[in-house]
């Protein structure tokens, strides 16, 4: 881990945590993202590496805050972003590069990238979200979990009983009815990540498929972090990758 920011870095932070590991697992509700972090974590413990994992609205500051004002759908797309802003500022600083100066990896269930990706879709300009999130460190890692809208609607059903308001996007109005604004609403925040996996480099990983697919071709993604004998070069996690085709196409 160089240490290096994606713009302006949050005073009082070191310039460069070396040590650790910064993995990024992103991807839409329904994913498996969370699945995914929970599978790594544990092949990577096992192979001996002190793993601590991480996510949204888990800081100790505005997590709580934040999910009153999602209950009460009273809070607004620029307060959502600044919000979510502090949250992430705050694990960063508390969390994040305290683990990495140790030595330790950090498996990251989301990033700032989804947090961008909301911002857009609700009207936010995207140099205006890259500069919100620039205090970012840039991952070692970030995999993008694929999986068409129609799998994530079936996964949302079957786990949850029925579809989320937010990650719906009821709150834009882009239609009445809660299934339909949910395709629109995916369809939108698909188009961010598909700009994004190039600004970004993003490696993705086809997510229609069973855990144990998915998550052996994360461990391919990963495990090469692990052999490196000198620091990583320049760039965006290095050069963005492809494991399967693009969820949206692919078959099962």
């Amino acid at each position: 881990m160089t240490g290096r920011t994606y713009g302006t870095p949050l005073p009082g932070l070191p310039a460069e945590p070396r040590g650790g590991q910064l993995i990024v697992i992103e991807g839409a509700d329904g994913s498996g993202r969370t699945t995914e972090v929970s599978r790594l974590k544990e092949w990577l413990e096992v192979q001996g590496h002190a793993v601590v994992d991480t996510g949204l609205r888990r800081s100790t500051l505005v997590s709580e805050e934040i999910d009153r004002a999602k209950q009460g759908h009273t809070l607004g797309a620029t307060t959502m972003a600044l919000l979510y802003a502090a949250d992430f500022g705050d694990q960063l600083e508390n969390k994040i590069v305290p683990a990495l100066s140790a030595g330790s990896t950090v498996l990251a269930d989301r990033y700032i990238y989804t947090l961008m990706a909301r911002a857009i879709v609700r009207g936010a300009s995207r140099d205006w979200a890259r500069r919100l999130y620039g205090f970012a460190f840039i991952p070692d890692l970030v995999v993008f979990l694929d999986a068409r809208p129609e799998i994530l609607l079936h996964r949302a059903i079957g786990k949850y009983g029925s579809l989320d308001y937010w990650e719906s996007g009821m709150d834009l109005s882009l239609s009445r009815d809660l299934f339909e604004s949910f395709f629109l609403y995916q369809a939108r925040l698909a188009a961010e990540f598909d700009w994004m996996a190039t600004e970004y480099s993003f490696h993705r990983v086809d997510a229609n498929r069973r855990p144990d697919q998915v998550d052996a071709d994360v461990r391919a993604l990963v495990e090469p972090l692990y052999r490196r004998s000198s620091p990583r070069r320049s760039g965006a996690g290095g050069p963005a990758g492809l494991i399967r085709p693009r969820g949206r196409d692919a078959s099962g």
